[in-house]
């Protein structure tokens, strides 16, 4: 099983090639303790993602409270290996694209 920080970057790179142009960042957990992972910034949308390296990972204080908080004024997802393919394609259409 690959470390959650090899995830995160792989992924980041990904939405870099399914969204041209997009703008991704790392957050900083330190600052606000359970904001997701990554800010994605695509023409005139956003989105946050919490990244987990499995399905059973545990949660943290407070990530589960931004990840719907967030989803209800844009789009947020817990993404791990097993779901990424369904939280991309509901990002896809959340942002109106197609592949």
């Amino acid at each position: 099983m690959a470390l959650e920080s090899k995830f995160q970057s792989d992924l980041m790179k990904e939405l870099k090639n399914i969204f041209p142009g997009c703008m991704t960042f790392k957050n900083d957990a330190n600052h606000t303790q359970g904001i997701p992972d990554v800010l994605i910034l695509y023409e005139k949308h956003w989105a946050v993602l919490e990244c987990k390296r499995a399905y059973d990972s545990p949660y943290r204080p407070n990530q589960e409270y931004y990840v719907d908080l967030m989803n209800e004024m844009s789009f947020a997802s817990f993404i791990y290996p097993e779901n990424k393919e369904e939280v991309l394609d509901g990002l896809q259409a959340a942002f109106g694209f197609r592949r």
